[in-house]
C-alpha cells in the first residue's frame, strides 16, 4: 500500500490547487491518491486536498455521479434551477452561489479535466479540475498537464522518503536487537575468560621454571590476557553510533510504521572502520606508538604457543633468529598481532607431516624482515592478486578450513601503520630467505607459502 501523504506533500497539493483556482479560474480542484500504486485506471481513490475544502466531504461515488451529469443529494442549499416547476423562472446570478454549489454546477455542466498522476506507467492518484464560466483551451490543458506531472513526481518522492525512512527505522531496531544480542554474549564471555586467567595463575603457581609446561601456563595467561583486551576493544566498539544508510530505492506494497520522528544517527566522518587493536585507543583516532623494540621480546612468547599448537597437528616448527639485531621501530601489539595472524595461518594450512619456519634476519637498507612460511598447498596464481582484500578466501573458501578472510588484510594495514612492508611469495621456493631443509620438503602438491615483513629499524647512536 502507498504510505500515507506526508504534511510537505499536502502542502505542495494545495498550492497547486491554489494556482489552479487564483491563475485559471477554477472553481473546483480535487487531488486524489491511488490506495496501492497499480497500473489499473480502476484503483481506490483517497482524496488528499480540494477547493472547495467541503468536497473532501463528498464520496466518490457523488462525484462520479456529477461528472456523468446527474444530481446527487449533497445536503446543501438546493441550486434555483431545483425549485418547484410550480413557481415562474428566475434567473440564477452564478456569482451569489456558495462555493459547494459552484463545483457543482461546473461538474454538471461537464467542464472538468480529469487527468491521472502517472510515474512510468504506474498511477499513483488523480486530479480533477472544473470552472463554471466557460471550457479549458488548449494552452491551459497543458498547464494543467504540467501540475499534475508536478503532483506525480512530488508523490514519488513523497513515498520513496517515507520508505527509506521506514527502511532506516527498521535497520535502526535491528542494530538495537544485534546489540543487546552482543552485549548478553560478551557478559557471559567474560566469566569464562576470568576463569581461565585464574586457573592459569594459579597452574604458573604450581609449577617450577624448568617443568616443560610453564611455557604452557605462561601461555594460558598470555593469551587470557589478550582476550581481555580484545573484549575491552569489542565493548568500545559496540558504543559506537549507527552509521547513516544512503536512501532506499521505491518498494511498492511497503508501509512504515506511524512513528517517523526518530532522529537520524550521525554519519561516520571516515568510511574505513579503524583496525581492533588491543592497548590502542583507535576509537579517538590514535596513531600507533611506533618506538625501538627488539623483535625477539614479541616472536618469543608467540613461538611458545605455535610449538604448542604445532605438536598438537603433528606439524614441525623451525625458527631462526639472527642476533645481535638492533631494534626495530614498530608497536609492540600491532606487531604481535600482525605475528599471530600470520602464523596461524601458515599452521592452519600445512597439512599433518608439514613443516612452518618463522625467521628474523637482517635485510637492506637499514630494515629487519621477518619470514614465516610453511610447506602448504600454496596460493594460486588468480588469488594473489586478492590476498590482502578484506573478506577474500579464493579456492580456501571451497575447503573446510575456517577463516574470514580477514588476517593478511589486517595484517598488511598494521605493517603499513608502522611504515613497513609485508610481500607474500608462493611457491614458497620464489623467496630468497627459505632454509634449504625447508625447501627440501616442498613437492607439486605442496609449494609452500613465504611472507616477508619487513620493518624499520631503529637508528643507532
Amino acid at each position: 500500500m502507498l504510505s500515507p501523504a506526508s504534511p510537505e506533500f499536502i502542502a505542495l497539493c494545495r498550492s497547486q490547487i491554489q494556482l489552479l483556482t487564483e491563475g485559471l479560474g477554477a472553481v473546483l480542484s480535487i487531488v486524489y491518491l491511488t490506495e496501492e500504486l497499480t497500473e489499473l485506471a480502476d484503483a481506490p481513490l483517497v482524496p488528499i486536498a480540494a477547493y472547495p475544502e467541503g468536497v473532501m466531504q463528498w464520496s466518490n461515488e457523488q462525484t462520479l455521479s456529477l461528472m456523468r451529469g446527474n444530481r446527487v443529494n449533497l445536503e446543501q442549499p438546493k441550486l434555483a434551477s431545483e425549485i418547484s416547476s410550480t413557481r415562474a423562472p428566475v434567473t440564477i446570478d452564478e456569482t451569489a452561489l456558495l462555493p459547494l454549489q459552484i463545483a457543482e454546477r461546473a461538474l454538471l455542466r461537464q467542464q472538468q479535466s480529469v487527468l491521472p498522476l502517472m510515474h512510468e506507467n504506474v498511477v499513483m492518484g488523480l486530479l480533477i479540475t472544473a470552472r463554471l464560466d466557460r471550457p479549458w483551451t488548449e494552452n491551459e490543458q497543458e498547464q494543467i498537464e504540467q501540475i499534475a506531472h508536478t503532483l506525480a513526481i512530488g508523490c514519488l518522492l513523497d513515498q520513496r522518503a517515507q520508505w527509506a525512512a521506514q527502511d532506516m527505522r527498521q535497520l535502526r531496531q535491528l542494530h538495537h536487537q544485534r546489540q543487546d544480542v552482543f552485549d548478553t554474549l560478551l557478559h557471559q564471555f567474560r566469566n569464562p575468560l576470568t576463569a581461565l586467567r585464574t586457573f592459569g595463575k594459579l597452574l604458573l603457581k604450581r609449577l617450577r621454571p624448568e617443568d616443560s609446561n610453564y611455557s604452557v601456563a605462561e601461555g594460558i595467561i598470555r593469551e587470557s590476557e589478550r582476550l581481555q583486551d580484545l573484549l575491552q576493544q569489542f565493548e568500545v566498539a559496540l558504543d559506537w553510533e549507527q552509521p547513516s544508510l544512503p536512501p532506499a530505492k521505491i518498494a511498492p506494497g511497503v508501509t512504515p510504521s506511524p512513528n517517523a520522528s526518530d532522529p537520524s544517527p550521525p554519519a561516520l566522518t571516515s568510511s574505513k572502520s579503524p583496525l581492533l587493536l588491543p592497548g590502542t585507543n583507535w576509537v579517538t583516532g590514535a596513531l600507533l606508538q611506533v618506538t625501538p623494540h627488539a623483535l625477539t621480546e614479541v616472536l618469543s612468547p608467540l613461538l611458545s604457543s605455535a610449538d604448542a599448537i604445532a605438536q598438537d597437528r603433528q606439524l614441525m616448527l623451525h625458527s631462526s633468529i639472527a642476533t645481535p639485531l638492533p631494534p626495530a621501530l614498530v608497536d609492540p601489539k600491532a606487531l604481535r598481532e600482525v605475528l599471530t595472524n600470520l602464523i596461524d595461518n601458515a599452521l592452519k594450512y600445512t597439512p599433518v607431516g608439514g613443516a612452518v619456519y618463522v625467521g628474523v634476519l637482517a635485510y637492506a637498507n637499514h630494515q629487519q624482515a621477518i619470514v614465516i612460511a610453511d610447506t602448504g598447498p600454496g596460493i594460486p596464481p588468480e588469488d594473489q592478486a586478492h590476498l590482502f582484500e578484506r573478506h577474500y578466501r579464493g579456492v580456501q573458501a571451497k575447503t573446510d578450513i575456517p577463516g574470514t578472510g580477514l588476517g593478511l588484510a589486517i595484517a598488511r594495514d598494521l605493517v603499513r601503520q608502522m611504515q613497513g612492508d609485508i610481500e607474500v611469495f608462493s611457491p614458497m621456493k620464489q623467496c630468497d630467505f627459505i632454509p634449504a631443509a625447508m625447501l627440501a620438503q616442498t613437492d607439486a602438491a605442496h609449494l609452500g607459502t613465504a611472507i616477508v615483513v619487513r620493518l624499520r629499524q631503529a637508528e643507532q647512536n
